[in-house]
């Protein structure tokens, strides 16, 4: 469904040079699968995703989406056939709750009544009933409530790929865990293709069927979490593993 060929990304630097965000990426997202971008801060990630919508653009490579090279297609088009989920939801402070998870129909030309149906089933979806909160502004939600909303609107236009930028990052790690379970069932009903990015190692293998651990914006290995633990491709991988097995073990 996703297919990076060696892709780079560099970045001009305030002094002028050149920052290599993404080096020589060969990596396949698998039709109808969750798979997790790891890594610590700055490896490449979160640049990665946003290839694929081209919110970025390769500076070398090809981005691949259903087997069209995203850079022949109409950026808007593109993006209208991708779900976008980012950290804290990302919701228009000044909008209601229906209004936020209905915009992307309301931009289509949408008939307002069939934009409510669809609003409708994707907050039930999500287990926030229209009822009780189509009227509210994301002020009055929790934050595992605007969560909910901003994944409800990513699947307004019933997209095949839905891209994930650290969408549980901020929560606490009991609203993380119960959000977590909530988005595992989810997927059993939409069967979408996740591409979501984590630093948060437990989180990758609860979420994801497959993992790709990415470090100074090279793709290190890609794999379940058996294949991972089983036969780490270097130390970085084999250390990075183990520093999270001791982190959760300490929490």
């Amino acid at each position: 469904m996703i297919e990076f060929r060696a892709v780079s990304k560099t970045f001009t630097d305030s002094r002028g040079g050149e920052v290599a965000a993404v080096r020589g990426l060969d990596l396949t997202v698998r039709d109808g699968e969750t798979h997790c971008l790891l890594g610590t801060s700055g490896c490449g990630k979160t640049t990665t995703l946003r290839l694929v919508n081209r919110l970025e653009e390769p500076t070398s490579g090809h981005v691949f989406v259903d087997g069209e090279d995203n850079a022949a297609l109409d950026v808007y088009a593109l993006r209208r056939r991708i779900g976008y989920v980012v950290q804290r939801g990302g919701l228009f402070p000044h909008m209601t709750v229906a209004e936020n998870v209905g915009i992307m129909a309301d931009l289509e030309g949408r008939d307002r009544s069939a934009t409510r149906e669809r609003v409708e089933q994707l907050l039930q979806l999500v287990n926030l009933p229209y009822a009780d909160f189509s009227a509210r502004y994301p002020a009055e939600l929790s934050g595992g409530q605007r969560q909910r909303v901003g994944v409800a609107r990513a699947l307004a236009l019933d997209p095949s790929i839905v891209l994930m930028d650290e969408p549980f990052g901020a929560l606490d790690p009991i609203t993380r865990g119960r959000i977590h379970a909530e988005f595992t069932a989810l997927l059993a009903q939409v069967k979408k293709t996740v591409l979501l990015v984590t630093h948060d190692l437990a989180e990758a293998f609860a979420l994801g069927d497959r993992v790709s651990i990415m470090h100074r914006g090279q793709l290190l290995q890609t794999g379940t979490r058996a294949e991972l633990e089983a036969a780490p491709v270097n130390a970085f991988v084999a250390d990075f593993l183990a520093g999270h097995a001791m982190a959760g073990e300490e929490r």
